[in-house]
Parts: structure tokens; sequence; C-alpha cells
């Protein structure tokens, strides 16, 4: 609270993704991200790049906190626990937290984890 007053929390959403030099590779996050908007245009979502790609997580954070964004969630856009999910995420979101002790940022377990894609994919690799 401040002054009495309940601050609202304002959401930003990240969708981090591996990256690739080829353009082609971004068109499937980028259609998440559009299809969040679709579902709320009013969401804050932008798509980041571990390497090879841009923008890096960082400037995806720091154009959301300059948007408004008072709390920031990452979203690991990858199939399995990989050496990014594992140490590199933790490690530049440990940066973030130092760089803006005032956002809350919070981290989703990656998307290959989460039930509703492992049924998706499982129909997928079944349908004629």
């Amino acid at each position: 609270m401040t002054d009495g007053v309940r601050m609202r929390s304002v959401r930003g959403t990240v969708l981090l993704a591996h990256g690739s030099r080829d353009e082609r590779w971004r068109e499937p996050i980028e259609a998440v991200a559009a299809r969040v908007l679709q579902d709320d245009p009013t969401a804050r979502v932008v798509c980041a790049y571990m390497e090879l790609a841009t923008p890096d997580l960082h400037s995806a954070a720091a154009g959301l906190i300059a948007d408004g964004a008072t709390a920031l969630r990452v979203v690991p856009l990858f199939l399995g626990m990989g050496k990014h999910a594992r140490e590199d995420l933790p490690l530049q979101l440990e940066t973030l937290r130092k760089t803006w002790p005032d956002i809350d940022f919070s981290l989703a377990r990656i998307v290959g984890e989460e039930p509703e894609l492992l049924e998706l994919l499982a129909r997928i690799a079944v349908k004629s």
C-alpha cells in the first residue's frame, strides 16, 4: 500500500525461446504472442530469445517495465529442461531482480512440463 491506496500490479509476460538466425524460426513464437493478444487485447506480452535473435530477456524486460509493468512473468517456451532453462535462465533472472528490485519477477515452468502441452503433442503424434 502507498498512502493508504493499494497499488494494482501491472503484469507483463515474456515468452522466452532459444532463438535462431533464421527469421522463420521466430514465427511460431510470435504467433503465441499474437494469440495471447487476440485472447486479451490488454495483455502486455513480448517475445525474447536466449541467443541468436533479439530482443534478449533483459531488453524485453526493460521494454515492459518502461511501459508500466510492475510484475513480469517469464514463460520459457522450451520442450525440455536443457542448460538454458536449468542454468542460464536462473542467472539471468537473478540479474533482472538486482537491476529492478521493485519489480516482481516470476518464472513459469518450461512449457514442455505442462500436462496440457504433453497431451496436445501426443494427440498430434497419432492423428491421421
